[in-house]
C-alpha cells in the first residue's frame, strides 16, 4: 500500500493554505484600512481672543464611509477638496458639497459628513473653538 500523505506534498499543501489566508486577510485589511476615516492635524494656534484657540486639520474619508452626529465647542469652517460629501446639519436639510464649495457649522450644532461614492473624499476642516475642550462630542 501506498503512504500518499508524503511529506512533501503536505508540507507543500499546508504552505499554499497558508499563503491563500495570509493573502486574503491582507487584501481584507487593506480593503478596511482604504475605507477609514482620518484626521490629520495640520495646525493648532491660540488665537488673540481669551480662551479660543484654532484648529486646521484634513478629514480623509474612504469610500462609502460615514462620520456620525457629533458638534464641538466652536465654530466649524468646512472646504471640500476632493470628491464629494453629504452634511446633515441640525435644523437644516441636507446638503452635497463637491470639491470647492463650503459650508459654515456654528458652534454647538450636530451636524454628520457622509461619503456616498465609490471614490475618496477630503475636507479642510477650520475650528475656532474654546482651548482645552474636546474637539469632537459624539451624539446618540
Amino acid at each position: 500500500m501506498k503512504n500518499i500523505n508524503k511529506p512533501g506534498k503536505t508540507l507543500l499543501w499546508s504552505a499554499v493554505t497558508i499563503f491563500s489566508f495570509a493573502a486574503f486577510f491582507i487584501s481584507a485589511s487593506a480593503t478596511a484600512q482604504q475605507s477609514e476615516i482620518k484626521r490629520t492635524l495640520l495646525q493648532q494656534h491660540d488665537l488673540n481672543i481669551p480662551g479660543k484657540e484654532a484648529i486646521q486639520a484634513t478629514i480623509d474619508f474612504g469610500a462609502h464611509t460615514a462620520f456620525g452626529k457629533h458638534s464641538h465647542p466652536g465654530e466649524e469652517i468646512i472646504y471640500v477638496l476632493k470628491g464629494t460629501l453629504e452634511y446633515e446639519v441640525e435644523g437644516s436639510k441636507p446638503v452635497t458639497l463637491k470639491a470647492g464649495e463650503v459650508l459654515f457649522i456654528p458652534a454647538g450644532t450636530v451636524h454628520s459628513a457622509k461619503n456616498k461614492t465609490n471614490e475618496n473624499a477630503v475636507e479642510l476642516a477650520t475650528y475656532v473653538v474654546e482651548k482645552g475642550k474636546q474637539l469632537v462630542v459624539m451624539k446618540k
